[in-house]
């Protein structure tokens, strides 16, 4: 089992501790995009006038509309990688069936050309006979 990591980040100007199994560096990114979350709220026409609550509120909501955006979004790849899968999947039987088609004419394409041989050598068989009737003696 992986260990505990405990690392210091710095969120809206104070120093927290974060604990989790996850690595630093995926801890500094989870301070780092709250700290992004918290900027572009700043940026926000009277959200400086806002009490802490509802400006906690707003920065919740941000982050739970990311979060539901983000899982849409996977879902609708997983869906995208499903239906390509799937695409996969009937193009190699496709595939497989088009080459035993094409194994099967080539085969009757050979047995049609030695038939055609063995015809054209018959045909000359019976030329070089009828040459040879027809011919005075």
């Amino acid at each position: 089992m992986a260990s505990k990591n405990n690392t210091q980040v710095l969120i809206g100007g104070r120093v927290l501790t974060l604990s989790g199994y996850e690595s630093e560096e995926y801890l500094h990114k989870v301070a780092s995009y709250i700290n992004n979350k918290q900027a572009e709220l700043n940026h926000m026409k009277g959200y400086s006038r806002m009490t802490f609550d509802i400006q906690s509120m707003l920065l919740e909501i941000n982050i739970a509309d990311d979060y539901f955006k983000a899982k849409t979004q996977v879902a609708a790849l997983e869906s995208d990688i499903e239906k390509k899968e799937k695409e996969i999947y009937d193009i190699k039987h496709e595939l497989i069936s088009e080459r035993l088609k094409y194994e099967d004419l080539e085969k009757k394409h050979r047995e049609l050309y030695e038939k055609n041989h063995e015809l054209q050598k018959e045909i000359i068989k019976l030329e070089t006979e009828m040459d040879d009737f027809t011919r005075p003696q």
